[in-house]
């Protein structure tokens, strides 16, 4: 009977940890779906980098 309740519990426990991920994952595709639909036009979105980019000069031997 003890291996039976510690199957019920482990199952349990799976089942929680599979509807947490689901969840996780719906709001992250919901997060990008709003990010899309914001469109694409302002310079705010334009770059997902803080760092200005510049041209390097060649490295010298």
């Amino acid at each position: 009977m003890y291996e039976y309740e510690l199957q019920q519990m482990r199952t349990s426990d799976l089942i929680r940890r599979a509807d947490h991920a689901r969840l996780v994952r719906e709001a992250a595709r919901a997060r990008r779906a709003t990010r899309h639909e914001g469109g694409g036009d302002s310079a705010e979105h334009e770059s997902h980098s803080r760092r200005f980019r510049r041209l390097r000069a060649a490295r010298t031997a």
